[in-house]
């Protein structure tokens, strides 16, 4: 899926492909959340018919072995997504976290079973580690969900916008209609920009070049769109409600 992100526009997708990352990070969601139904599964079955636990020492040692690998990639890998907007990559950092949590809890359930002789102790940190999960996989799959449905960008990079648009104004030029949305790693921002009518096409074509290398600049990976209209016209639609 992050392949197919990466290829440009094309006839049938003039927008880009970079939504299927949100497809993948929706799968990597319903995965975490099938590992928690089995933790959570195992575990009831252990807390029903309770079993001694068997050879410690090595289970302990490779939980923590793999926790620490499982707990550094996943770092890594959110590292990279925050730094190129990736949601699949950020998903897959989130399963391997789920590796982790579930190590954690081996490593508590064992110690305090240990301590305190209770075999029922370890399923019932393992139902809450499988809580636990099930809450981020959820999380997850919202994330993506809310990515397909063309969401508005985050309020501070709303707030970049804002500030640089500002630079722009003055008693000629303003503008209304900013709406914002993200697609994958792309951002769009849509507006309107007001000049007076009597500027010639060559003169507010250039004013609107620079307002929209000012927003390119202030926030990477932005695509924006901007419709020029006289300073005394005011647009805008309202969309018909389905009569069914």
């Amino acid at each position: 899926m992050v392949r197919i992100a990466q290829r440009p526009a094309d006839a049938d997708h003039p927008y880009g492909h970079h939504k299927a990352e949100y497809f993948a990070a929706g799968f990597e969601g319903l995965l975490i959340i099938v590992a928690a139904i089995g933790i959570a599964w195992t575990a009831v079955q252990r807390l029903m018919n309770p079993q001694p636990l068997e050879q410690l020492g090595l289970g302990l040692g490779l939980s923590v072995i793999s926790s620490a690998i499982n707990g550094g990639l996943a770092w890594v890998m959110l590292q990279s997504a925050r730094a190129h907007r990736s949601l699949a990559v950020e998903g897959d950092a989130r399963h391997l976290l789920t590796d982790v949590w579930t190590s954690a809890g081996v490593i508590l359930g064992v110690g305090l079973v240990g301590l305190t002789g209770w075999i029922w102790l370890d399923p019932a940190v393992a139902i809450a580690v499988a809580i636990n999960i099930v809450r981020e996989g959820v999380h997850l799959m919202s994330r993506s969900t809310e990515g397909l449905m063309d969401g508005a960008l985050e309020p501070e990079v709303q707030q970049a916008i804002d500030q640089t648009l500002d630079q722009f104004r003055h008693r000629a030029i303003r503008f209304d209609h900013v709406s914002t949305r993200r697609s994958g790693r792309r951002r769009f921002v849509d507006l309107h920009m007001h000049m007076p009518a009597s500027w010639s096409l060559g003169r507010a074509a250039a004013m609107r070049a620079a307002v929209e290398q000012a927003l390119m600049s202030a926030v990477p990976g932005l695509r924006a769109t901007i419709q020029l209209l006289p300073t005394d016209v005011e647009t805008g639609y309202t969309e018909e409600k389905d009569p069914l």
